[in-house]
């Protein structure tokens, strides 16, 4: 274990998901956040930004214009106060001024513009057309009006600054007095020429950064609440191995042969290559020249299966001399997924029933051999941990330059364990969207309770990154299906 350790940092694939810089989130990692859940980001970004740009399209048109009125003290002595007299009415206007603009949507000012102007309309709705304002340490009364029709709010501005200013100056005191206060307008309104909402650039600006916003948001609180791997950079987080090949999604592994046998010149032929020279690097069990490989996943539907024949073909391409066992008892699958006979296999040879001679099967090339799981047994851990088994791996070892072992997923049993403590290396199939976090963290858990660890992973169904090959390097793969199916792929001749 201590040589496969040492091999692993050697052949240079080092986890670059590593949690560098302590539990913090770095930087590039929120980018790699971002980047991962761009479709989101980008979902989100146009609900809001649609939306914003909706419902300014759904909002009445309204103009706004003002009247200003400027307050005087009304002087009893026809100009002949003294300054004394005339500081005590600015302090007066001061203190009466700023009622005014409460004054102003009183009934007693608007009800005279209602009938005035003849308006269909309630105290009270004109009450919610009317903002009056009285800046601060100003004898200034600020009337605005907004309304649907420009020329009407100029209309309703100007009439509110008159009837303010007389009931001010007639009303406000007992009969056969004289108001102290008297109220002109300076600044009569003018029908507005542009409306005053909606604000087209500043919603826009509002859905824009708000959409921003929350996209990036929506797409932190996704991969928070998120339980699956969504991408192979998650992986790392919970187990300190390589990634020793990226596998796409494609049709073709839907097939019953492997990817190198039936389309040897596709893309994925190539990842599979590439998982091969990887896999080289590894260091054989000590006494041996064999690299013994342990293929799991952590649960079902994952691709270890499809992961495991497709490496095996690749290996043998190279003219390595391969063996794969389907050691996966509990649910067999490597027969059907190569179309051969698993009526008998394993299961006959751990219990006595064949030799192994008689259910090891060719495929393909001389040099590949495959041992099918044979009928399910009712004692399968039992049979695994067997003398026979271990008497089985060991001739195997002699035999071949090559050793790949299908077992059944770690969270249905640990049956990887088994072979890992021979010397295997464990290779860990983790597949996009559905490999549990949860499952991870207890595998990852497990396995340094036993003092083991993970060799490599293959990440399954990864997005794809070869979309630059599809126009300028497609010359570098070729097809040989037909011309229907070339052109479901995205690699295809043009």
């Amino acid at each position: 274990m201590a040589e496969n350790t040492t091999q692993q940092q050697a052949y240079g694939l080092a986890n670059t998901n590593a949690k560098a810089g302590g539990d913090g989130m770095t930087l590039s990692a929120l980018f790699g956040i971002l980047r991962k859940h761009i479709i989101t980001i980008i979902v989100t970004f146009a609900v809001v930004l649609g939306a914003a740009i909706g419902l300014t399209a759904m909002s009445p048109v309204k103009y706004s214009t003002t009247s200003q009125l400027f307050a005087t003290y009304n002087d009893s002595s026809d100009g002949t106060a003294n300054s004394s007299e005339q500081n005590s009415g600015s302090s007066y206007i001061m203190s009466q001024i700023k009622s005014y603009p409460a004054l102003t949507t009183t009934q007693s000012v608007l009800q005279p513009v209602i009938e005035e102007l003849g308006l269909h309309t309630t105290v009270g709705q004109l009450k919610g057309e009317i903002s009056v304002t009285n800046p601060t340490n100003t004898a200034f009364v600020n009337i605005t009006v907004t309304d649907g029709d420009p020329a009407q709010a100029a209309d309703i501005a100007n009439s509110v600054a008159k009837s303010l200013s007389s009931v001010v100056e007639n009303t406000l005191y007992a009969s056969g007095s004289r108001s102290s206060v008297k109220l002109s307008i300076v600044q009569p309104a003018t029908a507005p020429s542009s409306p005053s909402s909606p604000k087209w650039k500043l919603n826009i600006l509002i859905g824009i950064v708000g959409g921003l916003i929350l996209g990036v948001f929506a797409a932190l609180l996704k991969d928070v609440l998120s339980k699956r791997v969504q991408d192979d950079d998650e992986v790392g987080e919970y187990l300190d191995a390589p990634i020793v090949g990226r596998i796409p999604e494609e049709e073709i592994l839907k097939g019953t042969k492997p990817a190198v046998v039936s389309e040897p010149g596709s893309p994925v032929a190539e990842d599979f290559r590439r998982v091969r020279t990887n896999l080289t690097f590894m260091a054989p069990v000590d006494g041996t020249n064999c690299r013994l490989i342990v293929v799991t996943s952590t649960g079902a539907s994952e691709g270890k299966t499809t992961m495991s024949v497709n490496v095996a073909a690749a290996l043998a391409e190279n003219g390595a001399k391969v063996l794969l066992i389907d050691a996966d008892l509990r649910h067999p699958s490597v027969a059907k997924k190569l179309d051969l006979d698993g009526s008998a296999g394993l299961t006959h040879v751990l219990s006595g029933q064949a030799s192994v001679k008689d259910v090891v099967q060719r495929y393909w090339k001389p040099n590949l051999h495959v041992m099918p799981a044979g009928p399910k047994p009712p004692n399968a851990s039992t049979l695994l941990n067997s003398p026979i088994m271990e008497e089985l791996l060991n001739n195997a070892m002699e035999q071949y330059d090559y050793v790949l072992i299908d077992t059944a997923p770690m969270i249905v049993a640990n049956d990887a364990v088994i072979f890992v403590r021979r010397g295997g290396s464990l290779i860990m199939v983790c597949r996009r969207d559905q490999t549990l976090k949860r499952d991870l963290r207890d595998i990852s858990e497990e396995l340094t309770t036993l003092d083991l660890s993970t060799t490599g992973v293959i990440f399954n169904c990864a997005r794809d990154s070869k979309k630059s090959l599809e126009h300028t390097n497609y010359y570098y793969y070729y097809s040989s299906r037909s011309t229907d199916h070339r052109k479901k792929r995205r690699f295809s001749l043009k």
